[in-house]
C-alpha cells in the first residue's frame, strides 16, 4: 500500500492493525508528522516530501492507495476552473493513481467534500475505478468519537460498496470507556525533553503517548468559567459576568464552544485544537451538581485526544506540544481506518484468486 498526505500514520496504523498490508511507500510533508510515522513505521518506506516533487518513475505499483488530499476549494461550488491551483494537490493523488495502477483506492476527506466542485471534478477523472462514496461516522465502527467523514473507494476489480457499521448506537464507545482510569490531574504541562533524529534532523520525541498526558495553566476567570459548565453543556450554561463581550452579542449558534464531554457519550470530533476549550466541547466529562460536587475543571489532555481519536497507547509522537496536537486532531482514526482496511481485504482476496490483476498474493 501506498498511503499519501500521510500525516502522523492514522489511516497506516489502522491498514496495520489489519494485517495483510505491507507499507511501500509513504509521502508526508510536514516534518514532525512524518517523523511521528517513521517513529511507528519505519524511515525506509516515508518521504518527507511535497508530494509534487516525487518523481513518477519513484512510485511502485501497489494494491492499494490510501489518502485524504487538502482540498480549500469547498465554499467555491460554483467554480468550474479545472486549473483553479487549490486542486493541485487532488490532482496528485491521482497522479499516483495512476502510476501505480492500484486494485482499489480510498480517498478520506471532511464531510462536505462530497458537495464540493473538486469531487465532481475526481469523478471526471478517474476513469477505470467504479465509485463507492458517501459519509461515515466514526463511532459506528469503534471510534468513541462523532466523527463524521467522506469515504471515497474506487476500484477496478468491481464496485466496493462502503463497509457498514459494526457498532450500532446502543454498542458505541463512550468517552467513559477511553478515559476512565487516568490520572484526573496531569502532572506537568511540559512533554519531556528527548530528541530523536529523523530525515538528517534533530527533533523532540520519541514520545510515548502516556508522556502526553500534560496539562496547561488556566487563568482564574477560565477556572470560574469551566466550574459552570456541566456535561453536555457550554458557553449558555455560563452566567452572563462570566461572558466574554463577543458571546454576549451572540445569543445563537457555536453552541459547543465551552462546552464538556459527558461520560456516558462518544465525543464530538477532536480537531487540532482540542486544548482550547473556547474552541469546542473539550472539557473534561468529570462534574458534579452542587459546591462541593467533584468536578475536573480542564481541557481534556493531547494524551486524552489520542485515545478519543483511537490511536493505541504504544504510540509514539514527535513534534512540539502545538505539533502533537496538530497530528493528532488531522489523523484519521485509526479505529475507522482498521474497518475500511478489514472490508476492503475480503474484495482484494478475491480478485487474487480470481486473477484479476491483484498485487495482494504475489
Amino acid at each position: 500500500m501506498i498511503d499519501l498526505f500521510a500525516g502522523c500514520g492514522g489511516m497506516t496504523s489502522g491498514f496495520a492493525a489489519a494485517g495483510g498490508y505491507r507499507q511501500a511507500m509513504a509521502v508526508e510533508w510536514d516534518l514532525h508528522a512524518a517523523a511521528t510515522y517513521a517513529a511507528n513505521f519505519g524511515e525506509d518506506h516515508i518521504r518527507w516530501s511535497d508530494i509534487a516533487a516525487v518523481p513518477d518513475d519513484a512510485i511502485p505499483e501497489v494494491d492499494v492507495i490510501v489518502g485524504g488530499p487538502p482540498c480549500q476549494g469547498f465554499s467555491n461550488l460554483g467554480s468550474k476552473d479545472v486549473d483553479d491551483p487549490r486542486n493541485s494537490l487532488w490532482r496528485e493523488y491521482l497522479r499516483f493513481v495512476r502510476r501505480a495502477r492500484p486494485a482499489v483506492f480510498v480517498i478520506e476527506n471532511v464531510d462536505r467534500f462530497l458537495a464540493s466542485t473538486e469531487f465532481a471534478l475526481l469523478q471526471a477523472e478517474t476513469e477505470g475505478y467504479e465509485l463507492s462514496y458517501g459519509i461515515l461516522l466514526a463511532a459506528d465502527f469503534g471510534v468513541p468519537q462523532r466523527r463524521r467523514r467522506t469515504i471515497v473507494i474506487g476500484s477496478r476489480i468491481g464496485r466496493i460498496p462502503l463497509p457498514t457499521p459494526t457498532h450500532a448506537r446502543e454498542r458505541w464507545h463512550t468517552v467513559g470507556d477511553v478515559l476512565r482510569g487516568l490520572p484526573e490531574q496531569p502532572l506537568t504541562t511540559s512533554l519531556p525533553g528527548s530528541v530523536v533524529e529523523f530525515f538528517g534532523r534533530e527533533l523532540p520525541g520519541p514520545f510515548k503517548s502516556p508522556e502526553l498526558h500534560i496539562g496547561r495553566n488556566p487563568t482564574p476567570m477560565s477556572l470560574e468559567r469551566y466550574r459552570h459548565i456541566p456535561p453536555g453543556g457550554g458557553r449558555f450554561d455560563l452566567p452572563v459576568e462570566l461572558l466574554p463581550r463577543c458571546w454576549r452579542e451572540k445569543k445563537t449558534g457555536t453552541t459547543d464552544v465551552m462546552g464538556r464531554m459527558r461520560w456516558d457519550q462518544p465525543s464530538l470530533t477532536i480537531r487540532t485544537e482540542f486544548y482550547k476549550p473556547e474552541k469546542g466541547r473539550y472539557l473534561h466529562p468529570q462534574w458534579e451538581p452542587g459546591e462541593d460536587g467533584h468536578r475536573v475543571d480542564r481541557p481534556i489532555t493531547h494524551l486524552e485526544a489520542a485515545r478519543l481519536q483511537s490511536f493505541p497507547d504504544d504510540f509514539e509522537w514527535c513534534g512540539s506540544k502545538i505539533s502533537v496536537a496538530r497530528q493528532i486532531g488531522n489523523a484519521v482514526p485509526p479505529g475507522l481506518a482498521r474497518a475500511i482496511a478489514e472490508h476492503l481485504k475480503v474484495y482484494l482476496a478475491g480478485a487474487a484468486a480470481g486473477a484479476h490483476g491483484c498485487r495482494l498474493c504475489g
